[in-house]
């Protein structure tokens, strides 16, 4: 087991769109969705569709169809399995749920890749209804936190991963993000840790606003070949410093897999966004 933990959001970054609006727009609610959507936060709004959908007579099984439909990009999975073969410990971070999230890796089957999925609880009700929780119970107290939503602040959940880890451990972060929300999680990071943000997305705009905030290395990726690209090499970066540092030689186990043969020299200079 290597000392890299790869913390990954879901929508929009193993997947091509967002979950919450695909479930949607695909079982016909677009319309009732665009009507609430200024009316309550996001995780509330998530929790009422899911009753609007039952209401229409859609199951869960219709549900989980739809989301074994979801777009991916194709290298996407060969790299998740690759740092899992690599004795990455992968985890998710996402303002998602967990019948969405189990339902797509479970049919992609990567879902026992990861150790951990931290994500909005989701329960089935007598009535067969899907239901909708907020990680954090902001009906009861604030995390806080006001560069997240109330729901959940991804910057408290990678404190806690770091919580974990212990004095003697030189354990490295690599987190993968798109939104808005994972900008507080990259406040979070050390400097040597990494950070792959999504280019032109929100995560990325505001990395750009605010660089001088991150400490760690900032790796920009744009799609699935980007993804498995730049990630499978700072995992292969990270692994040789520490196969130095314990002077091990593992030059010809690494990243001998089957996806591809990585030279370490070919990994891009960690990119300085500006200030």
């Amino acid at each position: 087991m290597s000392d890299i933990v790869v913390i990954f959001d879901f929508d929009k970054t193993i997947l091509d769109v967002d979950s919450d609006n695909w479930v949607v727009d695909e079982l016909g609610a677009t319309h009732i969705f665009n009507q609430l959507l200024p009316t309550m936060p996001w995780n509330s709004l998530m929790d009422r569709m899911m009753t609007e959908l039952h209401l229409q007579g859609n199951t869960i099984e219709d549900i989980k169809q739809v989301l074994n439909l979801v777009p991916i990009h194709p290298r996407i999975i060969p790299a998740i399995k690759a740092a899992h073969a690599l004795g990455c410990d992968l985890r998710i971070v996402s303002d998602a749920n967990t019948l969405f999230i189990e339902t797509v890796l479970k049919h992609l089957g990567v879902l026992e890749c990861f150790s951990e999925i931290n994500t909005n609880p989701s329960i089935i009700d007598d009535q067969g209804r899907l239901r909708i929780l907020p990680y954090h119970d902001f009906h009861k107290s604030s995390h806080g936190c006001a560069l997240c939503p109330p729901n959940m602040c991804k910057g408290k959940i990678v404190e806690k991963v770091q919580s974990t880890f212990t004095t003697e451990e030189k354990k490295t972060i690599i987190y993968l993000g798109d939104g808005a929300g994972d900008f507080c999680p990259s406040l979070k990071l050390a400097e040597r840790d990494y950070m792959m943000p999504r280019k032109d997305f929100p995560v990325w705009d505001l990395i750009c606003e605010n660089r001088h905030l991150v400490k760690s290395e900032v790796h920009e990726w744009t799609n699935g070949e980007d993804f498995e690209h730049i990630l499978l090499r700072l995992i292969a970066k990270v692994i040789s410093k520490e196969d130095m540092r314990h002077n091990v030689d593992n030059s010809n186990r690494l990243f001998d897999c089957k996806f591809e043969t990585i030279a370490l020299g070919a990994l891009q200079k960690p990119l300085y966004v500006p200030q």
